[in-house]
């Protein structure tokens, strides 16, 4: 499985067959906490695409998954993430089931419906 950084705002995910693996365009460019989260993201969705693939007989070696996000203030956030499947082969009739499945995704239930997050200084 590789990451790829994109930019700053984005990743691409792609499974190489090989252990997970972070790659950036050059040695300047940090994976930051933000990659992390898309990252998630885009783990989870992959794991879910490709066991709901396997079930109904459909290959994922050519699937990719970016994931990009724009960032909001007051206060300065993610306000956004916006997913794309590059799914070459995945039959159209297949494509909204697909879409449904990927929704499954408990990193994407968890960042539609934020959980409370409790903070505290530990002496």
């Amino acid at each position: 499985m590789k990451i790829t950084l994109l930019t700053d705002q984005s990743l691409r995910l792609e499974d190489d067959g090989g252990p997970l693996t972070i790659e950036a365009p050059t040695a300047e460019q940090a994976y930051s906490p933000f990659h992390m989260v898309a990252s998630g993201l885009a783990l989870c969705t992959f794991s879910v695409l490709h066991s709901w693939a396997t079930n109904v007989k459909l290959e994922t070696d050519a699937l990719q998954i970016d994931v990009a996000w724009e960032f909001a203030e007051k206060p300065h956030r993610v306000s956004n993430y916006a997913v794309t499947l590059r799914w070459p082969g995945l039959p159209e009739p297949r494509r909204d089931t697909a879409l449904r499945a990927a929704k499954l995704c408990t990193v994407h239930a968890t960042l539609e419906h934020p959980p409370a997050i409790a903070m505290e200084v530990a002496a």
